[in-house]
């Protein structure tokens, strides 16, 4: 893994091969929303690109993995990967905003997502979908997905999809606000001065 910050752009990349993936992927925190997705999952790539767009980072993923069995292992290490390069790009914090709270609408859904950046892996969940699938993508990974963010990245992440009736739409409102609310958390506020943590440390 490579931190490319130290007051340069806040950046990272990581590369992950075991017997089920074989994954690249190169984070930029301070982006222009530019997204370059190689996997072979197509809606997670929807929403990555998604995720990507409406945080204004840059995002590059390539990623083969044992789709034969299922999306499982490519969804989940994806997700490793990301926190992983998330929490290198993020360096000490200092100067940080910490928190956020987003909602997203996407027509009749609403999504919210809530992020410290805290480095206490926590995730809380509450969602409930029409459908266990959308085309071949199961539901069930996008907690995967998440779970695994969270915990690499080492942060604090609640997401609550509080009603919808299309599944696409409620899965595309939380991946829009997690990019929105992981953007907002990430920036930098010339008030803070260090750490934003009475501890000194996060």
């Amino acid at each position: 893994m490579e931190n490319i910050g130290n007051g340069q752009a806040r950046s990272a990349e990581v590369s992950r091969r075991t017997n089920e993936t074989d994954i690249k992927l190169a984070f930029a925190v301070d982006g222009t929303g530019k997204s370059e997705i190689e996997t072979d999952v197509p809606f997670l790539n929807h929403m990555l690109d998604l995720f990507t767009k409406h945080g204004q980072f840059d995002l590059k993923v390539d990623a083969k993995g044992d789709i034969e069995i299922d999306d499982h292992h490519t969804v989940e290490d994806i997700g490793i990967c990301l926190g992983q390069t998330l929490l290198q790009a993020l360096g000490d914090k200092k100067g940080i905003k910490r928190y956020a709270s987003v909602f997203v609408p996407m027509d009749e859904a609403l999504a919210q997502v809530v992020i410290d950046l805290s480095n206490r892996p926590h995730f809380e969940y509450r969602a409930q979908y029409p459908s266990q699938q959308v085309g071949s993508f199961s539901t069930e990974l996008v907690h995967e997905f998440l779970w695994k963010l969270a915990l690499e990245a080492r942060m604090t992440l609640h997401v609550i999809v509080h009603y919808g009736q299309n599944t696409h739409h409620m899965i595309e409102a939380v991946f829009k606000a997690l990019g929105r609310a992981l953007d907002e958390a990430t920036s930098i506020d010339p008030r803070v001065t260090g750490v934003p943590s009475t501890k000194g440390v996060l």
